[in-house]
């Protein structure tokens, strides 16, 4: 489990902040190793751990841009768009601290074009294939094309050489993964490992919808993965590491949407060797996503 950085860097930068795709255009360096975090704000130790990872990848003479937009494409009618934490001024600030040299704060029209316009028209967006229609594109129906289109138009305005994007959302991070690969986008893109609180709860931006018994509960999720990893380590197949995390969680009353376990591309699972075990469970009026690796010894 990676822990959460509580430490700004030492070499923290004085940020520039954008509000518009031209105030962008003009800060982008063109000779410069970059990179870009996309985020939807309300930012914490886990977004963090992104620009730390973006700033250390592309050096101290790169330069790092950290977008901070809630994408209404991607919340269906009845989720949570109103309500999701907006946090501007800090989220500025824990930027800066981290080493970011750019924040882009845009308005829908910045990202999408304005609604009148012609192209805008169209309602053009990214089909993230049969992949998005399975576990949270099942419970979610469109998410998944509300955030690649984000990412392919968040691309295109950074222009980075690196994007980061953290496994804690493993689904999305493949889609995303494979939206580069299939229109052959020149930016790399580099996954991060989940930053987890000291009780393993996998950080969330929604973590703050949480009640405190709410909160307390929820640490039972990353404990019934960790179950199925010592499951997989002692040589148990897929069914009964599924049947384990699905048990812990019984047991402790938390009903999961789904306990997927897969190969590490979210393809079928292997009977042995590298797989990836998902799950996501509701919670009050929130939901949780968690993802770890998987090492299947196979049945000997």
């Amino acid at each position: 489990m990676i822990g959460a950085p509580d430490q700004p860097r030492e070499e923290a930068t004085v940020v520039a902040i954008c509000t518009s795709r031209d105030q962008l255009r003009l800060a982008l360096p063109p000779d410069r190793r970059r990179a870009v975090v996309m985020t939807m704000g309300a930012l914490h130790a886990g977004h963090a751990a992104l620009i730390d990872a973006a700033r250390d990848a592309v050096g101290a003479d790169g330069h790092v841009t950290t977008t901070v937009f809630v994408n209404p494409l991607q919340f269906g009618p009845k989720e949570d768009l109103g309500r999701y934490p907006r946090t501007p001024e800090a989220d500025i600030e824990l930027a800066a601290a981290h080493g970011c040299d750019v924040v882009y704060l845009p308005t829908v029209a910045d990202v999408y074009g304005p609604p009148d316009a012609p192209l805008s028209r169209t309602g053009i967006t990214v089909d993230p294939g049969p992949l998005g229609t399975l576990w949270e594109g099942a419970v979610r129906p469109g998410h998944f094309t509300g955030v690649l289109t984000v990412v392919m138009a968040l691309l295109q305005q950074t222009e980075p050489d690196l994007a980061f994007f953290g496994e804690k959302d493993y689904q999305q991070l493949t889609l995303i993964r494979g939206m580069a690969a299939r229109f052959t986008i020149r930016t790399s893109i580099v996954g991060v490992p989940t930053v987890r609180d000291e009780d393993g709860l996998a950080l969330s931006s929604r973590n703050a919808y949480l009640s405190p018994s709410e909160r307390a509960l929820a640490a039972k999720i990353p404990a019934a993965l960790s179950a199925g990893q010592r499951a997989a380590v002692l040589g148990a197949d897929r069914a009964v590491v599924i049947e384990t995390v699905q048990g812990m969680l019984d047991e402790a009353g938390l009903v999961a949407d789904y306990v997927a376990l897969t190969d590490p591309d979210l393809g079928e699972s292997p009977l042995m060797g590298e797989a990836r075990l998902l799950v996501a469970v509701p919670l009050g009026t929130t939901r949780l996503l968690d993802n770890v690796p998987v090492w299947l010894k196979g049945v000997a």
